[in-house]
């Protein structure tokens, strides 16, 4: 028989889960997600997912796949696995893709967006989503030092000391800081990210922006040093936001 293979976009709250992947010790989206779609199919079905998200991080738009013999209308789909899912987390579309789809490696680049409130008075609403900055970020500032990120640069200084990776190499395309309201939402893109890379970068902006760090960007990238660039963001204000394919 023909395996479909299925494109599911995801969007989430992470708060209460411990990232994307299966733990056998806590609760995962994906796990979730998998028993949801085996209330839909009858079966357990292996989900591969585009990114394996931390503790705690949101996603906007999240891609995953699974293959199955069954045919179902992709309209209809994404309300049929919603049944079966929490509150915060939705299946918001779902399409055919060719069978060489992966929704791991044939995304070609990811955007993150970090949300910082700015005010000087917290927002209970906002307390599991967005990190509180109560100093008046200066936008034009932070744009400007977002951009010196830009290019294709060993990004070691900005990966979580004990990661393990040994290619620590990555070309971020676009790095920008945007002003809505009380919200300031640094955006950033690349071909990939390491472990704790977009918070190190933006906790990196902020301690430039408030004199914390007196390196220039471009310095701290060359020492390929950890101590030297900022302090890793809280997760709660980082959402996967966009895959490129």
């Amino acid at each position: 028989m023909t395996m479909i293979n299925y494109a599911l976009t995801l969007s989430f709250k992470g708060t209460k889960y411990c990232g994307w992947q299966v733990q056998k010790n806590a609760l995962s989206v994906q796990e979730v997600v998998q028993d949801a779609i085996e209330g839909v199919f009858g079966t357990r079905l292996n989900l591969t997912g585009c990114s394996r998200t931390d503790s705690g991080v949101h996603a906007n738009e999240y891609v995953c796949n699974i293959k199955s013999t069954m045919e179902i209308d992709t309209c209809k789909l994404p309300l049929a696995i919603n049944s079966h899912l929490p509150k915060d987390i939705a299946v918001t579309a779902a399409r055919v893709a060719e069978d060489s789809f992966h929704a791991r490696y044939s995304a070609k680049g990811k955007e993150y967006i970090y949300r910082i409130w700015n005010s000087r008075i917290h927002n209970p609403f906002y307390a599991e989503t967005a990190y509180h900055y109560p100093k008046k970020i200066d936008v034009e500032k932070a744009d400007l030092i977002a951009s010196c990120f830009v290019g294709h640069h060993d990004f070691s200084s900005f990966m979580a000391a004990h990661s393990k990776i040994k290619d620590t190499v990555r070309e971020v395309f676009y790095f920008k800081a945007e002003r809505d309201g009380d919200f300031v939402n640094l955006i950033v893109a690349a071909d990939g990210f390491l472990y704790n890379m977009v918070r190190i970068m933006c906790g990196t902006v902020l301690q430039i922006i408030s004199g914390r760090i007196v390196l220039p960007v471009c310095d701290i990238i060359a020492a390929k040093n950890r101590s030297e660039a900022g302090v890793t963001l809280p997760a709660s204000g980082l959402y996967l936001n966009r895959i490129f394919y």
